[in-house]
């Protein structure tokens, strides 16, 4: 009887509840609205306390400063002008709640570049899935050991020999050129020259012949990288992709995961092959006694004070990592530096002098000549300065941060450090829109700061391959000038636009006809 008891009134108070559900649900779901929206509104405050002593444009309340980006070319410059308005820096909102400190002066530049904070979690999560945890975005000690390990594979003993392979690739283009230069038409020049840099950053770097200027039709790699730049922009901007299950479900992560299938696909041959070849060696010097030695060599045989090396899944990482840095942000450079001295041949003229005096008779390059290009070499910084390859970074500070006029940001605020901002800044540069090579003699250098001029960050977290792309840059644009006269088309004039590095909507235009036409 009491068991009986026990179940009717248990099914009474079933009953009861399924009667009245609905209203339950109702009112946990309230709820639940209620303190979401609490901790939304508190968080939207706290964001907009800690940038109350950074004036700036004002944003939407919900979508931030994003509805105020066209993506048609102009919102770079509209940053600059925003700069002129507040010096030093402003808060730029993506969304109601992402607020980044965007820093566009060398003063407080200089204070975030020379700390070792981590990369922003916010800009730089996106491309975890793509080029994994390598030394672009990994932090705190794995950075450092990774930093430490890699060095070597950019000493300039690793870096000389490169030299004879980096201008076999660019002549490799320069003979592709010969139909432009004779139909004196117009083409576009930043597809031609990312399937150089990778030909040539797969052989000085992976020693791996991908014939990928001479096959035909578009390079897949190529193309999964411009689409992986171009959708993690748009998840950047795009506030509810940055929900991972709802990137995941869309059609962009669809996209996404395609694209990154087939770069890994290129990364994973290139490894296997080299794994396949070193399977007897267990020493540097015995392939040394048989080749040069490449960064990928480097990589497998890297081994810290306690003789671990790299897992393969950091291998791997690192590689997918310099395979897109060392091939795209060069590719941005030498386009943007070729398209420059199109609009000014009075340069061009002294460069190719120059570079002719240096080679002579020669059709190619070696170490030693990279030196001997002084103007040259001005001439590539100063399109450095108008276009930088990676126009801006973000980190974010792990303690309090302070600039030099006593304005602070708290531990876990995020900072973008707008390095087009900086090379544009006219309080910095005079007359910042003219290309004036001369800016970069010696003399003008002291005089400025050296955090004006960042087109490879600085400090600890600086591109550990800079040297290896300004060698190239030099490589490619003194062959280039010594065979062909470069030709501004005015019709066409670059969209500049971030797709992760500088790109243009439009491409990048010029004519081009040979110096010494056959007669």
């Amino acid at each position: 009887r009491v068991f009986d008891c026990v179940v009717m009134e248990f099914s009474e108070a079933l009953l009861k509840f399924q009667l009245n559900w609905p209203h339950f649900f109702a009112v946990f779901c309230l709820v639940v609205v209620v303190y979401k929206s609490s901790v939304f509104v508190l968080r939207k405050r706290d964001a907009q306390r800690n940038v109350e002593a950074f004036p700036g444009p004002k944003p939407s309340w919900l979508f931030g400063h994003v509805m105020q980006f066209k993506q048609d070319g102009t919102d770079l410059d509209k940053f600059v002008k925003w700069g002129e308005q507040y010096p030093y820096a402003f808060p730029t909102w993506f969304g109601p709640l992402a607020c980044y400190l965007n820093i566009h002066h060398p003063d407080y530049a200089k204070t975030i570049l020379v700390s070792s904070e981590p990369k922003c979690d916010l800009a730089y999560k996106f491309l975890g899935a793509w080029i994994g945890d390598g030394l672009l975005l990994s932090k705190g000690q794995k950075w450092f050991r990774h930093r430490r390990l890699l060095t070597p594979g950019f000493h300039y003993e690793v870096l000389k020999p490169y030299v004879t392979q980096m201008a076999e690739s660019t002549k490799v283009m320069l003979n592709k050129w010969e139909s432009f230069a004779k139909t004196n038409k117009t083409f576009e020049l930043f597809e031609q020259v990312s399937l150089m840099t990778l030909d040539s950053i797969m052989k000085c770097a992976f020693s791996y012949n991908s014939n990928c200027q001479t096959k035909g039709g578009t390079n897949a790699y190529i193309k999964a990288v411009y689409e992986l730049s171009h959708l993690n922009n748009f998840r950047f901007r795009t506030f509810p992709y940055h929900n991972d299950l709802i990137f995941y479900l869309s059609p962009h992560g669809f996209r996404y995961r395609k694209a990154a299938r087939v770069a890994h696909s290129h990364t994973n041959e290139v490894i296997r092959k080299r794994k396949e070849t070193l399977q007897e060696v267990n020493e540097l010097s015995r392939i040394q006694a048989k080749r040069n030695l490449d960064f990928l060599d480097i990589l497998l045989f890297a081994r810290d004070e306690q003789q671990q090396g790299l897992s393969d899944e950091d291998i791997r990482a690192e590689v997918d990592t310099f395979m897109f840095e060392g091939h795209d942000t060069t590719a941005s450079g030498i386009s943007f530096a070729l398209y420059c001295l199109a609009c000014n041949p009075q340069h061009q003229k002294i460069c190719r002098d120059e570079i002719n005096e240096v080679l002579g008779g020669k059709d190619t390059m070696d170490w030693e000549d990279l030196s001997k290009i002084p103007y040259t070499t001005m001439c590539i910084k100063e399109s450095l300065r108008l276009y930088p390859p990676v126009p801006g970074t973000a980190r974010r500070i792990t303690k309090p941060m302070t600039f030099f006029d006593g304005r602070t940001l708290p531990a876990g605020f995020r900072i973008g450090i707008s390095v087009f901002g900086i090379h544009r800044n006219a309080t910095v540069w005079e007359n910042p829109d003219v290309f004036d090579p001369l800016r970069f003699l010696p003399e003008n250098v002291s005089k400025r700061s050296p955090h004006a001029f960042v087109p490879f960050a600085a400090g600890p977290r600086n591109c550990i391959g800079q040297n290896f792309a300004m060698n190239e840059m030099k490589v490619a644009i003194a062959l280039t000038l010594k065979r062909y006269e470069l030709i501004e088309d005015p019709t066409f004039k670059p969209k500049i636009i971030t797709r992760l590095i500088l790109r243009s909507l439009n491409g990048i235009h010029i004519k081009i006809k040979p110096v010494n036409p056959v007669e």
